[in-house]
């Protein structure tokens, strides 16, 4: 989102805390703390769009709309003018400030929309309940009914929602101008953007509560805040929430779709091929579905580029691993996991990034993964690129074993366990052969056009499917399809 680290954190502390200073039944108060805690997590499901319109950094276009109350044209004209393209040469800065004139409220829509569906989607997969998920569907509505995707107003919109707004608020105008900046602001825009009777709270005690905040490690007074009971993730049910945020990730792209989850299944495979012991296994597999974490934080302007990366463009790149390993090691329960998480580009001839580690500091299992990414990679479409076959990728991981940059034996042990999975007898969902065809180009951003053209059918046609597919699996986005898709293991043949 553009944000520094723990704004989230700090804006659930202030939700939960204002919540209970204004005495709510603590059902509602643990739907509150959920749902301004994941606010963002279905923040990827536009970002592909986003960059492709608004001129490729979508973290930045995030990190300045946050400010903008954009009902206000006073207030959305300078961000239209001044921070849309910033850095971009004229003539494509006045593309992507008429791009965002002309498509914005179409655009508006289906960015909220996408957010929301996917959020709420990560709530289900997360365990959460129907509070959370409503909470999450509705965190884009607005007080005044001019908020996305569904024009709720004043109390239609679920509490949940209505307290995580004003918190973020609170806490963004806080950060950029202290407590009183934070009053006011959320003052000015109650019984607008914001709930008027939630604000009014605010305002009186903001201030304190904001003090109170900031003079805390936000990490630790989270987990001290969640309310009763609290939530704790079995044994068992933490490989389900590994892949959920797998997926998450890999939304982030339709180059990446299924990525994660791939390369952990296969990294799985060749772990137990190899004889590593079963806690080693099942290490490598967590790890493979979690070590792209750190590409959230990379714009896709980067990620979906056609043409070669500049050297500044490539320092991003090169911290992702750095990233995924910081946010894995921040969890007690995942921190065993973060090296591997960390280690799935280095090459044991030092060449690989971000430690440029050599084979004798790369574990078994980091080994694993950077074999196994490096396949899966090879056999997915890029954008600079098409999807190498499965015999062409052998080939180039052979060589790379051979070039001493990957592991011969994490190398032969990926190639034995790489094929393809049995075919199924049916589909989730009550999905047909060629349904699961449409909905696999739908993840992939195919238009109804380029889907008829590649499967010999009208446009008219197409868009029957589409439609037939969203109703069966419950979706009305194509960002909610991929997420769909994902789960079930759709993506590939």
């Amino acid at each position: 989102m553009g944000q520094p680290p723990e704004d989230a954190i700090r804006s659930c502390l202030l939700a939960t805390s204002l919540a209970r200073n204004m005495e709510l039944d603590e059902r509602d108060v643990s739907d509150i703390y959920y749902v301004t805690l994941l606010q963002h997590v279905g923040c990827t499901a536009y970002a592909h769009e986003t960059a492709a319109l608004l001129g490729g950094d979508d973290i930045a276009v995030r990190a300045g709309g946050a400010k903008v109350d954009f009902a206000n044209p006073w207030d959305a004209l300078p961000f239209l003018l001044f921070e849309l393209g910033k850095g971009a040469k004229p003539l494509g800065r006045a593309r992507v400030v008429i791009a965002a004139i002309s498509q914005g409220q179409k655009f508006d829509g289906e960015l909220y929309r996408s957010n929301c569906e996917v959020a709420a989607h990560m709530a289900r997969r997360l365990g959460l309940g129907t509070g959370v998920q409503g909470g999450l569907n509705e965190i884009y509505e607005r007080w005044d009914g001019k908020g996305y995707p569904r024009k709720l107003s004043a109390d239609d919109i679920a509490l949940p929602a209505r307290f995580a707004q004003v918190a973020s608020q609170a806490v963004l105008f806080g950060r950029l101008g202290g407590p009183e900046l934070a009053v006011e602001v959320v003052g000015r825009r109650a019984g607008t953007a914001l709930d008027p009777f939630i604000a009014e709270a605010f305002v009186r005690c903001g201030r304190e509560l904001l003090t109170e905040i900031t003079s805390t490690d936000p990490s630790v007074a989270v987990i001290e805040a969640e309310p009763e009971p609290c939530r704790r993730v079995s044994e068992p049910h933490l490989d389900q929430v590994a892949r959920a945020f797998a997926d998450m990730i890999d939304l982030k792209s339709p180059f990446t779709h299924g990525h994660s989850a791939a390369v952990a299944k296969l990294a799985e495979a060749a772990a137990a091929n190899l004889g590593l012991a079963q806690n080693e296994v099942v290490s490598v597999h967590r790890a493979g579905l979690l070590h792209d974490l750190g590409r959230t934080g990379v714009p896709n302007g980067i990620w979906d580029k056609p043409g070669p990366l500049t050297e500044t463009e490539w320092e991003q790149v090169r911290l992702h691993p750095y990233h995924s390993e910081r946010i894995v090691s921040r969890s007690s329960a995942l921190a065993p996991l973060a090296p591997l998480a960390g280690m799935h580009h280095e090459r044991q001839d030092g060449s690989g990034y971000h430690r440029q580690a050599t084979a004798a500091m790369i574990p078994n299992g980091a080994r694993l993964l950077a074999a196994a990414d490096a396949y899966q990679a090879m056999t997915q479409d890029r954008p600079h690129r098409p999807a190498l076959t499965p015999e062409a990728a052998a080939e180039q991981l052979s060589f790379e074993a051979a070039q001493g940059r990957l592991d011969a034996e994490a190398v032969r042990a990926v190639l034995e366990t790489a094929g393809h999975p049995p075919p199924r007898l049916t589909w989730p969902a009550g999905l047909s052969d060629r349904e699961i065809q449409v909905l696999r180009l739908v993840a992939g951003g195919h238009s109804n056009r380029e889907i008829g053209r590649l499967l010999w059918i009208s446009p008219k046609t197409a868009g029957h499917h589409v439609q037939h597919i969203y109703a069966k699996i419950g979706v009305s986005t194509r960002a909610a399809a991929a997420m769909f898709a994902m789960e079930h293991d759709l993506i590939r043949e």
